[in-house]
């Protein structure tokens, strides 16, 4: 029976005309394993996931194999984008018994949902040590039918070991002297030759580049300034930026930033818009615009709903061949741009005969700028459109809240900071469809399709990354709207996600949720901000942008939070990046700028003075005096007729400026 033609996912549908009588996950899908008293096998992956298209050709498109599925156990296909509740639960498990994870994901469960068995990918044939996924079948089929009391029993130990695992964390004090240390850590753990942290794979660590030039702002520190120049760069030059398009791949499977999975997130590239456009604006680097810029015309162009929003991502193969969009050999580019031009623009691209990928192909490269930027221009142009020509990766189209939420935020951040108001028109669209769509009654749903919303419901970092963005568009225009919802939805993520007892601790799942043999509670940030991480971020922005009724409330739970990661941020500063950028700014005041004035061109341009300087996590706000519904322009009037900007920090003010030259010394 096919049960996933008509769901929202694009991931499920790919599997709705596989032989396997795949379900949804669902308490229907729970009782049928408990009426046919067989276990779960427990399918979780994503629609742009290279090896979970490998697995799905390989096993779930063969006949005999799923005939197999379909006579022992009741199979169940999860999106983890759309379902993050469930898909952490289960990765927790798969690690705890694994040591590592990553998906595709395969989880074995008794009929209440407890794993007993985990892993990701399996192979068709027995290889690297590894059984064919066939003979697993089997393996867990008679273990189910001989040793069932033993399977039930580890079941339930391994359940327990992960609720011990994952209690809040105590309290930890994050001072100055805490985030330096983290500085230092961090110092110790860069690869020297290429930028990042660790070796291969190497991933964009976008959170902690936004922490580092944070501290950096703050502090002068050339030691963080060191870090971030070197990776920005890296990555920017790299294989894993799309030198024709803009816009970057998941990761890196070398340490060289050379070749990459080639498969394009949003919150990877709303995360390193937001950088770049912050780096750009604090150091003028000219890499840094061009990249911010181009990673906006990506969004814009290839990412883009009919209804504003934005889409998933961008898959990494391309019809079943991973690279085949992207990648050049001498001889193709000789083919489109002749024999001269082509042999410049290979060795601009780093393209040769070996290759850096397979086949003889390269991706490409740009080590350095090239000495003829009209040639450049035209060179790229003419590639891109060939490029266009070719087969294209398909298109997650699902509209995720909390990654649009971070969408809008580098959006209106980036428009507001490098001039281009277009941007912030998007963010705009994006924020009210988002919340026309899928927020109703304070309750937020995780996505949509075509318009269309599912019915999973939306986790802590859907409601604070999409509050975040709503305050940062209140910030881009000004209007009251979007920090009365934002601050609604901080009001219902701190009423319904919090841990009893545990003040500033936050479960991902709501109080109503439905219930999972484990509630997920992890505050580490890891490709995208951790709920937790996100959710401080809003309260410590909404603190400085809300009346003095809230602000107090909202700062002190972005304390207790941070105090919660405390520990975190001092052991494993990689996996804190977010929650270090919050601190940053916690230690910085934040700033916050309030704009004021009757001339709207002389008020803009005090904005864009605030907006290219404000530490950042800082907020800059510009309005008329006494603006209905803005509490950060109240009692701040003009300076003997002109605009007036107010630079506090801290909640302690200074006297206000009247000019640009005066707001930047402020500054």
């Amino acid at each position: 029976m096919n049960r996933l033609a008509t769901a929202t996912s694009p991931y499920l549908l790919q599997h709705a005309d596989n032989p396997v009588d795949w379900w949804p996950w669902g308490p229907e899908a729970l009782a049928e394993a408990q009426r046919r008293d067989v276990p779960i096998l427990l399918s979780i992956g994503y629609a742009a996931c290279h090896w979970c298209h490998v697995m799905a050709h390989e096993s779930f498109s063969d006949e005999d194999v799923a005939a197999l599925m379909n006579e022992h156990f009741v199979n169940i296909k999860v999106d983890r984008e759309e379902r993050p509740d469930i898909d952490a639960v289960y990765m927790t498990a798969t690690q705890a018994m694994t040591g590592q994870g990553g998906w595709p994901m395969t989880c074995f469960l008794t009929p209440d949902g407890k794993p007993f068995h985990c892993g990701t990918y399996y192979p068709p044939v027995p290889a690297h040590g590894m059984p064919s996924f066939r003979q697993l079948l089997d393996a867990v089929a008679q273990a189910w039918r001989e040793r069932r009391d033993e399977l039930v029993e580890g079941a339930g130990r391994i359940v327990d070991h992960i609720v011990e695992q994952t209690k809040p964390l105590g309290p930890h004090p994050v001072t100055a002297e805490t985030v330096a240390s983290a500085v230092s850590k961090l110092r110790t753990e860069t690869d020297p030759g290429h930028g990042g942290f660790g070796g291969a794979p190497k991933f964009p660590p976008s959170m902690v580049l936004e922490f580092l030039l944070r501290h950096y702002e703050r502090t002068g520190s050339v030691e963080a300034l060191s870090i971030v120049d070197m990776t920005a760069e890296g990555m920017a030059r790299g294989g894993i930026y799309d030198q024709l398009a803009g816009g970057f791949s998941r990761y890196s499977v070398d340490a060289g930033w050379v070749v990459p999975h080639f498969e394009k997130m949003l919150y990877d590239n709303a995360l390193l818009l937001r950088f770049y456009a912050h780096l750009a604006r604090r150091t003028g680097s000219a890499l840094a615009h061009r990249v911010a810029g181009e990673t906006a015309e990506f969004l814009l162009r290839d990412l883009r709903t009919p209804q504003g929003a934005f889409a998933s991502s961008l898959d990494a193969d391309t019809e079943g061949v991973e690279g085949l969009t992207y990648v050049w050999t001498p001889q193709q580019l000789v083919d489109v741009l002749g024999p001269d031009d082509g042999a410049w623009a290979a060795a601009t691209f780093g393209v040769t005969v070996e290759g850096t990928f397979e086949r003889g192909a390269s991706t490409l490269r740009l080590p350095r700028d090239p000495d003829d930027p009209s040639r450049w221009m035209r060179v790229t142009a003419t590639l891109l459109e060939a490029r266009n020509a070719r087969p294209q990766p398909a298109r997650d189209d699902k509209v995720i809240a909390a990654w649009n939420g971070l969408a809008i935020t580098a959006l209106a951040e980036a428009g507001v900071a490098l001039q281009r108001p277009e941007w912030v028109e998007a963010a705009v669209a994006a924020g009210a469809f988002v919340l026309d769509a899928h927020v109703s009654d304070g309750t937020v749903l995780r996505s949509s399709r075509d318009g269309v919303v599912g019915e999973a419901a939306g986790v802590l970092e859907d409601y604070a990354c999409l509050a975040d963005g709503l305050l940062s568009l209140h910030q881009a225009t000004g209007e009251p709207r979007w920090l009365v919802e934002a601050t609604a939805l901080l009001d219902t993520a701190m009423r319904r996600f919090g841990v009893e007892g545990a003040p500033g601790a936050f479960h991902d799942t709501a109080s109503d949720a439905e219930e999972l043999v484990h509630r997920p509670s992890d505050p580490t940030d890891n490709a995208s901000p951790s709920g937790a991480s996100a959710l401080a971020d809003a309260l410590l922005t909404a603190s400085a942008l809300a009346g003095p009724e809230h602000a107090g409330t909202y700062r002190a739970a972005c304390e207790e939070a941070v105090s919660r990661a405390g520990a975190l941020i001092a052991q494993v500063p990689r996996f804190a990046g977010h929650w270090l950028s919050v601190a940053e700014a916690m230690l910085a005041g934040p700033v916050q700028v309030a704009v004021v004035g009757e001339d709207a061109q002389a008020r803009h341009e005090l904005v864009v003075e605030a907006a290219t300087r404000v530490h950042g996590g800082g907020v800059v706000l510009g309005g008329e005096p006494e603006a209905e519904g803005v509490p950060l322009l109240a009692d701040r009037p003009l300076v003997d007729g002109s605009p007036a900007a107010y630079v506090c920090r801290g909640y302690v003010c200074d006297r206000p400026v009247t000019t640009p030259e005066d707001l930047a010394h402020a500054l």
